[in-house]
């Protein structure tokens, strides 16, 4: 994992950043799952974990074998994982497409390909993994809707892709960012997108 300013000039109008068009319809108490990769785990784990709504935050790896589903191996780009995160959550408190604008919006830049800043290789690309046929359409009629909006200066990237089993990772990067908020990589990359979260998305943190 590299140092790398993600945003830069490129940054996105945050105030007026879209809502999703078209949304899942809150479902009642039973709570879905998201699977979501957009770079290194540690920084999207950390900016989902706040969110009102949100449950659980796993991270791990999808799109590969189960025998190469561990760190070493996914670092070496050629086993076809993401490193990724599965997000439990309540759909009548957070739906699956504000879960997206964040996505979008803080957690990653969806402009770039195979890579976030200096993280560079498939296992950091942009990527939902539906869970259903709806959130497959929640997911690509938003990336639509973006690219139409010209939300970015460049086109987003991300692609939706079937779902695949989810490996969890190693303990050891399971809640990373908020274990060690000193640690270089996290206090330069991590941790700045959990201010902007706080910065345009407040109203959707939970409450202490």
């Amino acid at each position: 994992m590299q140092f790398s300013k993600l945003f830069g000039t490129g940054d996105p109008d945050l105030a007026h950043f879209p809502n999703p068009a078209v949304d899942v319809a809150p479902a009642a108490a039973t709570p879905a799952v998201a699977v979501l990769a957009g770079g290194c785990f540690w920084c999207t784990e950390a900016v989902f974990l706040p969110l009102d709504g949100v449950q659980s935050v796993v991270s791990g790896y999808i799109g590969g074998a189960p025998d190469t589903a561990n760190y070493q191996a996914v670092c070496s780009g050629t086993t076809g994982h993401a490193e990724a995160i599965q997000i439990t959550f309540a759909p009548a408190a957070i739906s699956f497409g504000q879960l997206l604008k964040v996505f979008f919006a803080v957690a990653h830049d969806p402009t770039q390909l195979n890579r976030q800043g200096g993280d560079r290789g498939t296992q950091y690309r942009s990527a939902i993994f539906p869970a259903d046929a709806e959130q497959r359409t929640v997911a690509e009629a938003y990336i639509g809707q973006l690219n139409a909006a010209g939300a970015y200066p460049s086109p987003v990237v991300t692609t939706v892709e079937d779902a695949r089993p989810f490996f969890p990772a190693e303990t050891y990067h399971q809640n990373f960012a908020a274990r060690n908020p000193a640690q270089p990589y996290v206090a330069a990359v991590a941790l700045p997108k959990v201010d902007k979260l706080e910065r345009y998305f407040g109203d959707k943190l939970k409450r202490s």
